[in-house]
Formats: structure tokens, sequence, C-alpha cells
């Protein structure tokens, strides 16, 4: 039997979620996206963070807009990612309207750096992390690109990650510069990652 290095595991996952996601109807998706989205909301770390490190979704991801919504009408800073253009790395700015979005790298929407003030400091704060798939320990599976790996290794504060039950992986395939999320959100069971026992997690 061949054997598959971790590159090609993760591309295969990548089409296998992908997959999942494009299967589900509008109408399911968007039922879900609403348990997610409340299931965020209540959790204590969202309720003390003075700022909310979370992206704009695309049509395959789980729907932050409500996420950011909520987030600017609590009066939290909301800081969103833009990419820069020659090399793998982003800068948060602080968005206080999503009109102040404007389309980037990649077609996603980001933030307009002429309307937005970049934040520097990222040590503190709660961060929305996305991803494709995560694990059970927190692991995720992202786009290959690698912009959160390296954003993760500077991010001080605490880590979340929303995702669909079905796109759970008992244990995903990681080297050494993956960060895991500290909290795993799905729709059937919400895991502190850094108690791998808690109750509930499968």
């Amino acid at each position: 039997m061949p054997i598959i290095n971790i590159r090609e595991q993760k591309n295969l996952l990548r089409a296998k979620h992908k997959k999942i996601r494009t299967e589900y109807s509008e109408e399911i998706r968007n039922s879900l996206d609403e348990v997610l989205f409340e299931k965020f909301i209540e959790l204590k770390e969202y309720k003390e963070c003075k700022i909310l490190f979370a992206f704009v979704s695309m049509p395959i991801e789980i729907n932050t807009y409500p996420i950011l919504e909520k987030a600017i009408a609590d009066g939290k800073i909301l800081a969103l990612p833009k990419c820069r253009q020659k090399e793998p790395v982003m800068d948060f700015y602080s968005v206080a309207s999503l009109d102040d979005l404007k389309e980037g790298k990649y077609s996603i929407m980001e933030p307009d750096t002429n309307l937005c003030q970049k934040i520097t400091d990222y040590s503190d704060g709660l961060c929305l992390v996305p991803g494709l798939s995560f694990d059970l320990y927190g692991y995720r599976l992202g786009f290959g690109k690698g912009y959160y790996d390296r954003f993760l290794n500077l991010f001080g504060g605490a880590t979340v990650g929303l995702c669909y039950s079905r796109c759970v992986e008992q244990k995903l395939p990681h080297g050494i510069y993956d960060k895991a999320v500290d909290i795993l959100i799905t729709e059937k069971f919400t895991n502190d990652t850094r108690n791998v026992f808690e109750k509930g997690m499968v």
C-alpha cells in the first residue's frame, strides 16, 4: 500500500469535506448555521471578549455574517483580515461597519484600508478560526494557504472553531506548525479542546 504524505492526506480530506458541504441544501445549511451562531454568542469567551478576530465567510463556509453584525451591535472591536498581495500573511483591521468591506484577494470581502484602522496587538481577544474540518483535539483543515497557521502562532487569546458535525474527524493529520483551536462548536456538541476528555465530545 503506497505511503501518503500529510499534504496528500489533507488534499483528499479537503475534497471530502467540500463535497459534504455542497451536498447540504440551503435550508439545512441555514438551520445549522443558526444553531452555531446561537451557541457561539452564548460562549463565556465571546461575552467577555473586548475584541473579536473573525473572518468574512465564503459560500462554502459557515455563514459568519450574523456573528460579525452581532459583534458590532454588542460594541466589541471587530477585527477582520486582509491578505497581503505578495506574501502569505494577513493583517487585521478594525471594522466599524460591514459597509467598510470591499472585494480583495481570492474574491474574499476584506476591510477597506482607507476606512479601517490596522490592529497590531494580537496578545488578547477571541479569534474565530475558519476550517473545512476540525478534529476532536481542535486541529483544523484549512484551504492550504497557511495564512491562519502563521497568524495563530502570533495570537495570544482564545480560539474557536465552528464546524458541522459531519465535517468533524476523529483525528486530522497535522504538522509541527499547526495550532489547535481551544473550543470546537458543532450543532451537536461543544468541546473545550484544552480538556480533551470533556464529556459530550463524541
